[in-house]
């Protein structure tokens, strides 16, 4: 166990590192430059580019950026003067990890109910019900869903409030929102692992010995049903992480995520690196500590 944690973990920070590499010199091939500007004289714009050691070579700004990252300093936000990436963060991810907590607590409970309903309703209206919608939850993007429910809800019969955060009412839209491709793919999951579970023969002992539907489905069926879906939780915080930048924008949220978009619009160095490399951060451990469980949900597994 000790041994594969720790392959895990080299595994994790080479992906961070690669993940760092990759982002730096992508931006590098970027047109323009930060402070390009016609109304700002070009020998100001050279002070600028000194003062942030973006005259160097490329290799060399390479070098003290990863440096940099080494010993935990993200730098200083090209556009927010004189604010450190580190502040920003800090500041303002909070409200974006609630908002993620929250739609991913949503697609998790939703998702398992309605994928436990749909098998054991196979073929007949309410598993078709409940496909159709899991296909629209697919298909249609958070930018198309989320103005047409805050029309409805927030518009038409005024039951949420239409912006905002801070209180619950202000969470349930955009949270259910940002959720709902998730509980769309962890209904159609779901309903698979149930339906392929019901074959074994485990199921059919239990059947014999005369214990009850629910009974099955919950000792038996559930428990042996989770161990794909624990494999899909990785996924779903990358869903829910990224999609928050559009939902932050329609429902007028706070977060973070409006900083990573003004960030790669105004060509912010820093603070386009250090958000990819957070966010990376954040899906890389989940990943890994996804794959230590699997050893908790399921006994049979053994990481060795």
């Amino acid at each position: 166990m000790l041994r594969y944690t720790l392959k895990r973990i080299g595994i994790a920070l080479l992906t961070i590192f690669v993940l760092a590499t990759i982002t730096f010199f992508l931006l590098k091939l970027l047109p323009g430059d930060p402070f390009l500007n016609i109304k700002v004289p070009a020998a100001i714009q050279e002070k600028q580019m000194a003062y942030y050691g973006l005259d160097k070579p490329v290799i060399q700004q390479y070098f003290i950026y990863m440096k940099n990252i080494a010993t935990g300093n993200l730098g200083t936000s090209l556009k927010y003067i004189g604010r450190n990436v580190t502040d920003i963060i800090a500041d303002f991810f909070p409200v974006s990890a609630t908002l993620g907590l929250i739609a991913l607590l949503f697609a998790e409970l939703i998702g398992i109910l309605f994928g436990i309903l749909s098998a054991q309703y196979k073929n007949r209206w309410p598993d078709y019900v409940l496909m159709f919608f899991a296909i629209l939850g697919i298909a249609l993007p958070s930018m198309v869903i989320g103005p047409l429910i805050r029309y409805f809800f927030g518009v038409q019969l005024r039951v949420l409030p239409v912006s905002g955060w801070g209180s619950v009412e202000q969470m349930i839209m955009p949270a259910f929102v940002l959720g709902l491709a998730t509980i769309a793919s962890n209904t159609r999951l779901m309903r698979a692992c149930m339906l392929a579970t019901t074959t074994q023969d485990y199921i059919k002992t239990a059947q014999a010995k005369g214990l009850k539907p629910v009974q099955i489905v919950v000792r038996h069926e559930l428990k042996n049903s989770l161990v794909p879906m624990l494999a899909g939780i990785g996924p779903a915080i990358a869903s829910v992480m990224m999609g928050s930048f559009v939902v932050e924008k329609i429902f007028v949220i706070p977060g973070l995520g409006k900083h990573f978009v003004s960030a790669v619009t105004t060509l912010d160095y820093p603070l386009i690196m250090s958000l990819t490399i957070f966010y990376g951060t954040i899906l890389v451990t989940m990943n890994l500590l996804v794959d230590l469980l699997y050893g908790v949900v399921d006994p049979r597994i053994r990481l060795e």
